[in-house]
């Protein structure tokens, strides 16, 4: 046990020196150390971090107040992808299709359809795709940038589509007060 922490000890010291946007978390879990890396996000009225759904998907996972991640009709989470840990995807582009073609693979028919760019609260141009589904399934919006070493993905994601389109103002809010720098 004391090496373990000795370790998350050592990776924090590590990563204290890098921009604070991206939080870099290690934790003990199933006799191992886990470590999650996902961009720090603001304050959004209504909703709040859900830091079970944060470690169980590995993603800052956001659930409207008085919900969870798990039983929210809709959901909001970001990810980071560390770029040195998939070099095959050498650019935005290529991450961006690669998540594409993974998502229509596990979920055929659903619609995708690239939807107008949204700008961060520091100016970063995302690139917003919808994933609708064609019948049955779920409503998403995803948006894609960098920052550093790092991809990242927004999604607001929910059951139905009145509750995406409900959800819509606080994604919104969401990816415009976003800064790489907090």
């Amino acid at each position: 046990m004391k090496i373990i922490c000795k370790i998350c000890f050592l990776v924090l010291l590590l990563t204290m020196g890098a921009r604070g946007e991206i939080e870099k978390i290690a934790s003990v879990c199933d006799g191992g150390i886990c470590f999650y890396w996902w961009p720090k996000l603001p304050q959004v009225r209504g909703w709040h971090q859900d830091k079970d759904g944060s470690y169980q998907y590995s993603v800052n996972a956001l659930a409207p107040d008085g919900f969870t991640f798990v039983n929210a009709e809709a959901v909001m989470y970001a990810g980071a992808t560390y770029k040195p840990r998939v070099p095959e995807l050498k650019s935005l582009a290529i991450f961006i299709e690669n998540d594409r073609r993974a998502f229509v693979d596990s979920r055929p028919g659903v619609s995708i359809v690239e939807v107008q760019a949204m700008t961060t609260g520091d100016g970063q141009i995302m690139r917003s795709f919808t994933f609708l589904p064609k019948s049955a399934g779920d409503w998403e919006q995803v948006s894609y940038g960098e920052e550093g070493d790092y991809y990242l993905v927004f999604t607001l994601s929910s059951h139905s589509k009145s509750s995406f389109d409900k959800a819509q103002s606080a994604y919104r809010e969401l990816i415009g007060n976003y800064k790489a720098k907090m």
